[in-house]
């Protein structure tokens, strides 16, 4: 026979296995291969940098420690604002109460703040943080400040 008159053969059918629940050695071996990982002490920080970004659509607080690794953060958004609500001061005191509760385990009491940004949320923020057990030792405005800037549109002609 050539190649064109050759007959066309099925796919080889897969037989299906019945699932049986495990037994004996390899039951155990499941077992011990979902065992749990052992909870991470939390370091002690007892001095830390709070950074506040307040924008004009939300504010954002982000507690690091002095070497400027993240504790934790926490936004307006994440809070369960939404829309033009998240700017607000109110806002800002829900994001700093959540976010304390977040970093408690690391035992923050004393905080460098830096404050970024001219939203609704800067004051607010900062009142919080001191309302919420923790030291505020300085505040520093980091809010980045054009030197003229850049070269504005040409003027319009009508």
């Amino acid at each position: 026979m050539t190649e064109e008159q050759k007959p066309v053969q099925a796919a080889p059918t897969e037989q299906k296995i019945p699932a049986t629940p495990p037994t004996g050695e390899t039951a155990e071996k499941k077992a011990v291969a979902v065992k749990t990982k052992k909870k991470k002490a939390m370091r002690q920080v007892p001095r830390g940098n709070a950074y506040i970004l307040a924008s004009y659509n939300n504010t954002i607080i982000t507690i690091t420690d002095p070497n400027g690794n993240a504790l934790g953060w926490a936004s307006a958004g994440m809070a369960g604002f939404k829309g033009p609500k998240k700017a607000t001061p109110y806002a800002a005191s829900m994001v700093v109460k959540n976010l304390t509760d977040k970093i408690a385990g690391y035992g923050v009491k004393e905080v460098v703040v830096y404050v970024k940004g001219i939203g609704g949320g800067r004051e607010g923020a900062i009142r919080a943080i001191h309302t919420n057990g923790l030291n505020v030792l300085s505040i520093n405005d980091v809010t980045p400040i054009p030197h003229n800037g850049c070269r504005p549109p040409k003027r319009r002609r009508v």
